[in-house]
């Protein structure tokens, strides 16, 4: 079984079509789709529960310590994670029990937009390598439970750059790949936020994440510099 473990937090507006496409596209292989809440002040919990998914509630908020819990509840071997306003590309299970078959014991998809713009076009070309420089949770990462239990999960006191984080380490437990599908993200925030401006922003938070600037300091930036963020 896969466990897609989905991170929310006021995602009414989102998270029945999410679950809607990705069921939709899984594929051939079974599954089992998780929403860890983080505190939503809307409907997300109700929603969620209303498709008919499991759905539980995170003690911490933060995406790091709401897919560790998600993955303490999962049934599966393998764990994928998935953004909240992301969708995965059709028969995204194939995909990835054939990346199993083939050695890999991770990975994530190529990235896309739903937005058309010759700058987001660009950034998501750059995602076929790998390069840990360009791997963000957008792109979802599937691992197995083995090692994601190996490596202690995602650290928690990491509120920013989880996703860089943990694909270092991730990497030095087995071959990780870059599947030849497309997954497909919002582009809300670049839209809310303006295209260049935002990629400015997490240029700029990623060179500090990397010159060694403390969680906090990050996360202050981040919420002065960036409209309706959730963190």
């Amino acid at each position: 079984m896969i466990s897609i473990i989905i991170p929310t937090y006021n995602e009414a507006s989102q998270i029945a079509e999410t679950i809607r496409k990705t069921l939709a596209a899984r594929g051939d292989h079974e599954t089992e789709i998780i929403i860890v809440d983080g505190g939503s002040m809307d409907n997300t919990v109700s929603i969620a529960r209303e498709c008919g998914v499991k759905t539980v509630l995170s003690e911490h908020k933060g995406r790091a310590a709401q897919m560790n819990k998600g993955a303490a509840v999962a049934q599966g071997d393998i764990f994928y994670f998935l953004h909240a306003d992301s969708i995965p590309p059709v028969n995204f299970t194939n995909y990835i029990i054939d990346a199993l078959a083939k050695g890999f014991s991770s990975g994530c998809f190529r990235l896309s937009f739903d937005y058309d713009h010759w700058f987001l076009k660009a950034n998501c070309w750059f995602t076929r390598f790998d390069i840990n420089a360009v791997r963000f949770g957008d792109q979802s990462l599937f691992v197995t439970k083995k090692i994601f239990q190996s490596i202690g999960g995602f650290k928690e006191d990491i509120l920013m750059m989880e996703d860089q984080e943990i694909i270092h380490r991730i990497k030095e437990y087995g071959k990780f790949v870059v599947m030849n599908g497309t997954i497909n993200t919002s582009a809300r925030k670049y839209l809310d936020n303006g295209i260049y401006r935002l990629q400015v922003i997490f240029f700029l938070i990623w060179f500090l994440y990397y010159s060694g600037y403390s969680q906090e300091h990050l996360l202050k930036l981040h919420r002065k510099l960036i409209h309706k963020h959730k963190l």
